[in-house]
């Protein structure tokens, strides 16, 4: 059903149902009429013609802008440039520089700054916290007139605004240009094995104090905060040549390390050897020594005794040197002329000294009457000392 179908009055509870009039039946202003309002206040601000005539009837007849209503433009698009141009919000990363007719004039701080619009001053702002990056790659000739790929790159960011605008009139092509020439200079007074193997640390730290000396000269406003070595190799028609050589080189540093291993583990245990083989030599040597003083303290004591006694002291010899003789025989004695056995009793074995082998089966046992005949025949068995 149509919200404003006819026929339908208050009295019958329907009404006029139109969802955008009111609650009092008016109508919301139309959009045709609020432009034209507006068109009418620019006009009369301009000077232009009103409405005339009576009974609601509109004049066509208009006049020209007025001056007043002119100047009064004018001067807001004035106030509105002023402000635009002469307010401005500088970020905590950047730096404000102010040129005055082109000049350099200040530097303004983070925050709210006025300037003088412009053309009068400009503002230019830097950002003095952001760290940039340069890389480059070139081919360069080493200390030994070889030829060598490098690539690096450079870390640096800005630290005089104003030095950074006016002192260099393209501050990152000058970097650049300024690295290549210090890498250049650097690469020439090495070697190429330094360069590839042990020295990229030392080669970019040398190109990075060299570049920031050039800067320096430069006065560009630009601080290097690192300088890397991203890629250092030959060249790649003689790169397989190159990997061979490196891989020798590996296995040279390589075994001599095992050699100093085995070194650091067999020195030792040889100065060892040789220390215990000293000590027993000098503990043999002192044993020796002092056996032999012995043996002279001992031939000086017999020779007192000899002295005193020559008879005694002769027998006494004698018989020693036949109890040692004996003493170390494992032969058994029999008395030949009677052809008799004898007792034997294995006393080195008993004694725990008889080492020479098994000892011999014991003699059978003699009868008393035998036993008698022997005693009677061999005079050292009167005697006690018995047969050994």
């Amino acid at each position: 059903m149509p919200w404003n179908e006819p026929g339908r009055g208050s009295g019958g509870g329907g009404g006029d149902r139109d969802p955008w009039k009111g609650g009092n039946g008016q109508q919301p202003p139309d959009l045709d009429e609020v432009f034209a309002n507006v068109q009418r206040r620019l006009k009369k601000i301009m000077g232009g013609g009103g409405e005339s005539g009576s009974g609601g009837s509109k004049g066509g007849s208009s006049g020209g802008p007025s001056l007043g209503g002119i100047g009064l433009l004018i001067s807001l698009l004035a106030v509105i440039w002023i402000v635009w141009n002469s307010v401005h919000i500088v970020d905590e990363s950047e730096r404000g520089v102010v040129l005055r007719f082109g000049e350099y004039v200040r530097t303004l701080n983070p925050g709210l700054n006025f300037t003088l619009p412009a053309p009068i001053e400009v503002l230019e702002k830097v950002n003095v916290s952001n760290v940039r990056s340069l890389e480059s790659t070139s081919r360069m000739l080493t200390g030994d007139e070889n030829l060598i790929d490098l690539a690096f790159a450079v870390q640096y960011r800005v630290v005089d605004p104003e030095k950074f605008l006016f002192n260099v009139q393209v501050p990152e092509d000058s970097l650049g240009q300024a690295a290549d020439s210090a890498m250049r200079e650097i690469v020439g007074t090495n070697n190429m094995d330094f360069i590839l193997e042990i020295g990229r640390g030392q080669i970019a730290l040398d190109t990075q104090a060299l570049l920031v000396d050039v800067l320096a000269r430069y006065d560009s406003g630009l601080e290097i905060t690192s300088f890397n070595l991203q890629e250092v190799r030959p060249p790649a028609q003689v790169r397989s040549a190159f990997d061979d050589v490196v891989r020798a080189r590996e296995d040279q540093i390589r075994f001599a390390n095992e050699a100093q291993a085995y070194a650091n583990q067999e020195v030792p245990e040889a100065r060892g050897r040789a220390a215990r083989v000293l000590e027993e030599a000098q503990a043999y040597r002192e044993s020796i020594i002092a056996q032999a003083t012995g043996e002279a303290d001992r031939f000086v004591a017999v020779l007192d005794q000899y002295l005193l006694a020559p008879q005694v002291t002769r027998e006494r010899l004698y018989l020693e040197t036949l109890e040692k003789v004996y003493g170390r025989s494992a032969k058994i004695l029999l008395d030949v002329d009677s052809s008799n056995n004898m007792f034997y009793l294995p006393l080195d074995t008993l004694r725990g000294a008889g080492t020479r082998g098994a000892p011999p089966p014991p003699a059978p046992l003699m009868s008393p009457s035998e036993q008698q005949r022997v005693t009677q025949t061999d005079p050292r068995a009167r005697t006690g000392r018995g047969v050994r």
